[in-house]
């Protein structure tokens, strides 16, 4: 069996469950929380989804992380990090390393405790500013994902 397809396939699959998650809760998940009347109900339920989102998106960061490490030295790639034009295989890994920090750091050490503070003493504020971040995220993860596509078949801008 070829190592190689099968590391692609984790990857693919692994950028599909953890940014397509992203796109969930950005786009279904905090719109319809923001429809809930009280403020307790809302840190309630979005803390329950994120919460159990959280480990899906912890596995495929990690499994996105570990197969592109994989594929770069298998493939020897690291030549790419040196051409601008090979831009895409910077984001994906800014992008990995910001959802890394973000959901194996930041989130256990502060920033679940921040959010469930914040959202007690200024609700609006807080789902308003999550909600950007997430939109932020989002694009971020597409554009480097419509860029990953599109050079890995050969465009180089």
């Amino acid at each position: 069996m070829d190592d190689m397809a099968i590391a692609r396939a984790l990857h693919i699959a692994g950028v599909v469950l953890w940014i397509g998650g992203v796109a969930f809760v950005t786009t279904v998940l905090l719109p319809a929380v923001l429809r809930f009347k009280s403020a307790e109900e809302r840190v309630a339920f979005f803390e329950e989804i994120e919460g159990r989102f959280a480990w899906q998106a912890r596995a495929t960061t990690l499994l996105v992380g570990l197969s592109g490490l994989y594929m770069a030295w298998a493939w020897d790639l690291w030549d790419r990090f040196l051409d601008p034009a090979f831009w895409w295989m910077h984001a994906m890994v800014a992008v990995w390393a910001l959802f890394s920090v973000m959901l194996f750091i930041a989130e256990p050490l502060f920033l679940h405790r921040w959010f469930r503070t914040a959202a007690k003493d200024r609700p609006e504020a807080t789902f308003q500013l999550i909600r950007r971040l997430h939109w932020v995220l989002l694009t971020l993860g597409l554009i480097t994902i419509l860029g990953a596509v599109a050079g890995s078949h050969g465009m180089l801008f």
